[in-house]
């Protein structure tokens, strides 16, 4: 009598026809790299406009208008409006000192006390996504915030949420 040892062909290839469809189905459910990519540079962008920033404010205390509420500091060849030596929340200003090509939107921001935004405030996001508006929340929300600073001595913020990218 013959003994068999191992796995037929038919019963192989059956076992292999499962499990690629189990990954077709169960991969996009773990594998958010869209999202993720978005996400990722959303936040990049939140560290230049940092940098950025942080550039501005060197020459804002150079020129002497840390302390003022406003005032201008020549910056790559182009005047920026700042705030206590800081980037002014206007679109024009942070998109000058950014320079971002068409990838992303820089927008006056609508309230939205979700996401933390106020009309005063600048909101950056990816083309691909949907703009926040009142409504978005923050589980939908991939949107970078950017507060100008409040008085002299403080620092603007600025709050990434990528949960919805």
């Amino acid at each position: 009598m013959k003994k068999n040892h191992g796995f037929t062909l038919v019963e192989l290839v059956i076992v292999i026809v499962i499990l690629g469809i189990l990954a077709i189905t169960a991969a996009p459910k773990f594998l958010n790299l869209a999202g993720d990519a978005k996400g990722g540079t959303l936040n990049a962008v939140k560290a230049s406009l940092q940098s950025a920033n942080a550039v501005v404010y060197s020459k804002a205390v150079l020129a002497g208008k840390q302390a003022a509420a406003t005032g201008t500091v020549n910056e790559t060849g182009s005047n920026i409006n700042v705030v206590y030596g800081y980037v002014s929340a206007t679109t024009a200003d942070v998109g000058a000192v950014l320079d971002l090509d068409g990838n992303f939107v820089v927008a006056t921001a609508v309230a939205n006390a979700a996401l933390g935004m106020t009309a005063a405030d600048v909101m950056i996001y990816p083309t691909g996504t949907t703009a926040p508006t009142t409504s978005t929340t923050a589980a939908e929300g991939c949107v970078l915030v950017y507060k100008a600073a409040a008085a002299a001595g403080s620092k603007p913020t600025y709050t990434a949420t990528i949960t919805g990218c």
